[in-house]
């Protein structure tokens, strides 16, 4: 379809983003500082770098503080930014058995090799309103580090370990299904530089599920849980750490750690699978790894990879065209959104139509009325 531009407005336009500036400042209170919402507001900047395909905890800091706090927008923001970035190298694969684990746990095994993490976690928690938040000041936030520091160096606690990875003890025993590769080739798409075709292969699905909108994979996922579908996972183990990133920069001639990234993995034990003439019934596995500390995300990544890999498309969360097409946060406000913007030329192409169906419709009855040519009742 296309639209016809119109002129005129420019000057309300302008006075539109004033406006959005003094609504983010009328309350007159201190601006919020990019640091404070970096530091405060982590998993909120963890989401805006996920869903913006870019690892910037600063830069998505200023873009929720532009965007009001609205994640979909900030991310957007943050896209287009990235846009603008030169592409120096492409870094290599990463182990994520190197992960400095700061949480990891399992829902499959009690005991696993180096035991349960919980690290930073609401999940045991009561969802009682904090109103003393309210009244935090710098004091307190003083106070609380070097009382929580100073425990921290009397028990020697160490952090940032790396871990053996739980599923690896289901490989060894031959109960876990063998890695799946991407398309066969050992080449991965950038989903980033060439369109997405359909079937897409594995790392081209994930690479698409980790710039995903976290409320719309989740939604997906839950249906399959729920029965429109039939996986119903096992948390075989979900890890949140840092990865060393390496990458060949030109005129190094060797690899370079460039620096380190906050992930979260989710690896789901799915239901068992083969056990035909010839193979052994083992479970199949999803995977998911996200930017920053977002745990539902991983989840429902891994969730729906398993889904999508289902042989028999019974659920729209094993359609992987439907999965990837519906789940980008960014392409899918901007969609809905584009409903704002005038549609004068279109619309009123629909309104005459109407018209004429209608005085063309009170016509025919009036003929008829006239003619008694009407329906007639069948005897």
């Amino acid at each position: 379809m296309g639209y016809v531009p119109i002129k005129g407005g420019l000057k309300a336009i302008e006075a539109a983003e004033e406006l959005v500036t003094y609504f983010r400042l009328r309350g007159g209170s201190p601006p919020l500082e990019a640091e404070q919402i970096r530091d405060q507001l982590r998993l909120a900047v963890d989401r805006v770098m996920g869903e913006g395909s870019l690892y910037a905890p600063f830069h998505a800091a200023v873009a929720l503080k532009q965007a009001e706090g609205d994640v979909l927008e900030a991310s957007f923001i943050l896209r287009a930014y990235r846009s603008t970035l030169p592409r120096l190298a492409y870094t290599q694969t990463v182990d994520t058995r190197e992960m400095r684990i700061i949480r990891r746990i399992s829902a499959a095994f009690k005991d696993i090799p180096g035991g349960q993490l919980l690290g930073p976690t609401r999940d045991y928690s009561l969802r009682l309103l904090d109103l003393e938040l309210a009244e935090e000041g710098t004091t307190h936030v003083k106070e609380f580090l070097a009382a929580y520091t100073f425990r921290l160096d009397s028990i020697n606690a160490p952090l940032g370990l790396t871990f053996p990875k739980v599923v690896d003890m289901l490989r060894r025993e031959g109960l876990l299904e063998e890695p799946v590769g991407g398309d066969g080739t050992g080449e991965i798409p950038d989903i980033t530089r060439q369109p997405l075709l359909f079937p897409a292969p594995r790392s081209a699905r994930l690479q698409a599920m980790a710039r995903g909108e976290t409320g719309g994979l989740m939604a997906l996922a839950y249906s399959s849980m729920r029965g429109y579908g039939n996986i119903h996972p096992t948390l075989g183990e979900l890890r949140v750490g840092y990865l060393p990133v390496r990458a060949a920069l030109e005129g190094k001639g060797k690899l370079v750690t460039v620096g380190t990234v906050l992930v979260t993995e989710a690896e789901v034990i799915a239901r068992m699978d083969g056990g035909g003439k010839g193979q052994q019934p083992r479970f199949t596995l999803g995977y998911g790894l996200c930017f920053g500390h977002n745990e539902v995300k991983a989840i429902s990544m891994a969730i729906l990879d398993r889904a999508m890999r289902s042989t028999v498309k019974e659920a729209p969360a094993e359609d992987e065209e439907f999965v990837l097409y519906h789940t980008d946060g960014i392409e899918a406000a901007g969609f809905t959104a584009h409903w704002k913007l005038p549609h004068y030329v279109t619309f009123q192409s629909v309104l005459d139509r109407l018209r004429r169906r209608q005085e063309n419709q009170g016509k025919n009855e009036q003929k008829e009325e006239v003619t008694g040519d009407g329906p007639k009742d069948e005897v």
